[in-house]
């Protein structure tokens, strides 16, 4: 059954949503939370629970079902994901494969172009995702 998405009203049910599509893998249902979701809310809605799925899960979701059409809004979800609390340190337990899935992404943000980030805004961000 196809898990509906609509933007959470806070951490607990964001938490939750999470929890069920990071279980079911669901990357197409993970794209439409954060289609749904300000990208400014991620660190509050994410509050300390960020962990490696977590942020595989929306790398994977951003990179396969958003860059493409938006890749705008898939820079600012990169953004404010880097001011979660946490960010860091899941950066840090990536594996060699999933920092090149994370290297993929803005790869296809740099191809695609977009008013609401320039090459100079995504070379910094890239220092702060380590690459």
């Amino acid at each position: 059954e196809k898990l509906r998405v609509s933007e959470p009203p806070n951490a607990y049910d964001f938490g939750q949503i999470i929890s069920a599509l990071n279980a079911n893998k669901d990357k197409a249902a993970c794209a439409d939370l954060l289609t749904t979701t300000d990208p400014k809310t991620l660190p509050v809605l994410l509050s300390n629970k960020l962990e490696g799925e977590i942020l595989l899960i929306f790398i994977q979701s951003l990179e396969h079902y958003i860059a493409g059409k938006d890749p705008g809004l898939a820079y600012q979800h990169l953004f404010y994901l880097s001011k979660a609390k946490r960010f860091k340190v899941v950066l840090a337990l990536l594996s060699k494969n999933e920092k090149e899935e994370v290297q993929h992404l803005f790869d296809l943000l740099t191809e695609s172009q977009s008013d609401q980030y320039s090459l100079e805004d995504l070379e910094s961000l890239k220092k702060v995702y380590e690459l």
